[in-house]
């Protein structure tokens, strides 16, 4: 097929040249989905990109969309940035690969909805992790002699909140004297 070439103005193959550029980016790109390009090729179909030859710029228009998603693991989505993992994102595709529609794909927005709530969903759960950590940090800094292995009544340290016997009393008593007459 000959086409008026942009540059020269001429008819050429500039437009095969072109497509072939695309074809072999798409090829390149694809592994960067790893396990996930199955689904990824899905969703870009879902935009209607076939006949490939004739829809190869726009096919590799939407893989790098998908790849710079995948890399940033985040979007935006009405003026807010919403964090994702790539499992999130994986699961927003599959839901959407699933899903039958009688129209293309315009645009990413059912994506996004759909990660919307994947995001939101990760970002409690984080947070209820960063929670369970903090009061596991909390515990450890409270009672430390649990993490040496000490357990109530197998050390001299005594349980918390418990006043200690006169015995224990006596006892830190003469070991203080004895710590007082070594120094002298």
């Amino acid at each position: 097929m000959k086409f008026n070439c942009p540059h020269c103005g001429k008819e050429c193959d500039y437009m095969e040249i072109q497509g072939d550029k695309d074809l072999m980016a798409i090829i390149r790109m694809v592994p960067a989905f790893g396990r996930h390009s199955n689904l990824v090729m899905g969703y870009c179909y879902l935009f209607g990109i076939s006949p490939m030859k004739l829809k190869a710029k726009k096919f590799r228009i939407l893989l790098e969309e998908m790849k710079g998603l995948f890399e940033s693991e985040s979007f935006r989505y009405q003026k807010r940035l919403y964090r994702i993992s790539q499992a999130g994102i994986a699961e927003a595709l599959n839901i959407i690969i699933h899903r039958n529609f009688s129209d293309r794909l315009e645009s990413h927005n059912y994506l996004k909805k759909i990660m919307i709530t994947i995001a939101e969903r990760e970002a409690q759960e984080a947070s209820k992790q960063a929670e369970r950590d903090l009061r596991k940090k909390e515990d450890r800094l409270q009672y430390p002699y649990r993490e040496m292995g000490a357990t109530q009544g197998s050390t001299d340290i005594p349980p918390v909140n418990e006043p200690l016997t006169p015995e224990q009393i006596e006892e830190n008593r003469r070991k203080i004297q004895d710590i007082i007459k070594l120094l002298d």
